[in-house]
């Protein structure tokens, strides 16, 4: 059963690497110009930023004369947007942002960056405040930055910036946004005050908007190795993926065999580098620096040593995680929240499971017990009764002489001087307890 497992777990890593290297295009018909379609949709993240950089590239590789970002997010991160933003701004073909349903927050900054703004009946831009984690609005410095972004957005086509700030700050009065209220454009408001240029209900009245009537269309589909990557970077789902990791792994350790929580980790962990390396952060030194510091942890596991390489094993893998991260203040966060949790977890199986699994080759278990005829001192038994003379005072401890053999004794609390004939009453380890004989008394021979 338990090769099964492992032959079962490795069967769906290769499908999983194999199926990342298939790219999903759905080449249209036509002749002449060639247009690239390119979804931005669901959350504005690191992983969006990867396949968007690879569509743009196999378009230019491609000769396209033309790119249509068909966008549909309720938003997103501001630097993944930021970054999102400067690749459009650089892409030296004209481009077409194409609102299907929603370009929100990061997705309407997204949308100012192209070329042309198109939107379909019925879809919405704007609303583009910006909050913190928390869901509160963000800090003073935070704003300003965002908004200057906007205006700057704005300005690169020629369209009036006080609707792009509009979609940030409800301070601003304008007739289709009152104050207190964050702007949110229709089709038709947007085409009103510059911010579209034509309404779309299809591929075909965009085309033919864009002069391209007759043009090749290509459509861009995420990979099933891009679709982990845009999971897997998301800043909620990082500390989510290396707590169940490092708890699986040392619950593997409690566990006979190699069982689900073994999976579970090691599963975790190949998530996490994987969708990293598909989204261009991760290289393959990163592969190797934490395979290194898996190896050392297990030497540290099953050789006897000093520590030394479990500390060097623990920062190798650390360390690849560090290198393997696009944001440092993101992955030291999940770090931490990982071992705080792993740490109590372990607690817990301490207390209420006990030492099963690998552990037990760690951890000492075996104790000494009295009961199974261990002793830290020789009780000596075999003179309790016996008489003997004291050597020194005993104050209330010193030396006497018992059956010719020279002892440290003490007295049960009292003073009792040299040369006097005491009795042995109790013993308890190397402890001889002697009481004073008042009446002489002659002492016993061997």
């Amino acid at each position: 059963m338990k090769r099964i497992r492992i032959a079962f777990f490795s069967i769906m890593i290769l499908f999983s690497i194999v199926l990342s290297l298939i790219p999903l295009q759905a080449q249209g018909g036509g002749t002449g110009k060639l247009v690239y379609y390119i979804p931005v949709e669901q959350e504005v993240e690191r992983g969006l930023l990867a396949f968007l950089e690879r569509s743009i590239d196999t378009a230019m590789e491609e000769g396209a004369d033309h790119i249509v970002f068909e966008i549909n997010t309720p938003g997103g991160f501001v630097d993944a947007a930021g970054n999102i933003a400067t690749l459009i701004r650089n892409t030296p073909i004209p481009t077409t942002a194409y609102v299907l349903d929603r370009a929100l927050s990061a997705g309407a900054y997204i949308a100012l960056n192209a070329d042309r703004i198109v939107m379909k009946p019925g879809s919405t831009m704007g609303s583009a405040s910006v909050i913190d984690g928390s869901g509160s609005a963000a800090d003073d410095k935070a704003q300003s930055a965002w908004h200057a972004e906007l205006r700057e957005a704005a300005l690169l086509n020629d369209r009036d910036p006080i609707y792009a700030l509009a979609m940030a700050d409800p301070n601003i009065d304008i007739p289709e946004a009152p104050k207190g209220k964050i702007l949110t454009l229709t089709p038709s408001e947007a085409l009103d005050v510059g911010y579209a240029e034509t309404i779309a209900s299809s591929r075909e009245e965009l085309l033919e908007f864009l002069g391209l009537e007759n043009a090749q269309e290509r459509e861009m589909e995420i990979t099933f190795a891009e679709q982990i990557a845009r999971f897997v970077t998301n800043p909620i789902i990082i500390p989510i993926l290396l707590s169940l990791g490092s708890m699986g792994l040392v619950l593997e350790l409690y566990s006979p065999g190699f069982g689900i929580p073994g999976i579970m980790g090691l599963s975790a962990l190949f998530l996490f580098f994987f969708g990293h390396h598909v989204a261009g952060f991760a290289g393959m030194e990163t592969f190797i620096l934490f395979g290194v510091g898996i190896v050392l942890l297990l030497i540290e596991i099953f050789v006897p040593g000093f520590g030394i390489f479990g500390i060097i094993g623990i920062g190798s893998i650390i360390g690849s995680m560090v290198l393997a991260s696009y944001d440092t203040s993101i992955i030291i966060f999940s770090i931490l929240l990982a071992a705080v949790l792993t740490i109590v977890m372990s607690i817990l199986f301490f207390k209420y499971v006990g030492y099963r699994g690998p552990i037990k080759r760690m951890i000492l278990t075996d104790s000494t017990k009295t009961e199974e005829g261990y002793v830290s001192n020789e009780n000596r038994l075999d003179i309790i009764g016996k008489t003997g003379e004291t050597l020194t005072v005993l104050r209330p401890s010193g030396s006497a002489v018992i059956d010719d053999e020279r002892l440290d004794v003490v007295s049960e609390g009292g003073y009792i001087g040299q040369g006097k004939i005491i009795k042995v009453v109790a013993t308890a380890g190397s402890r001889i307890v002697v009481r004073e004989v008042l009446e002489p008394t002659k002492i016993e021979e061997k």
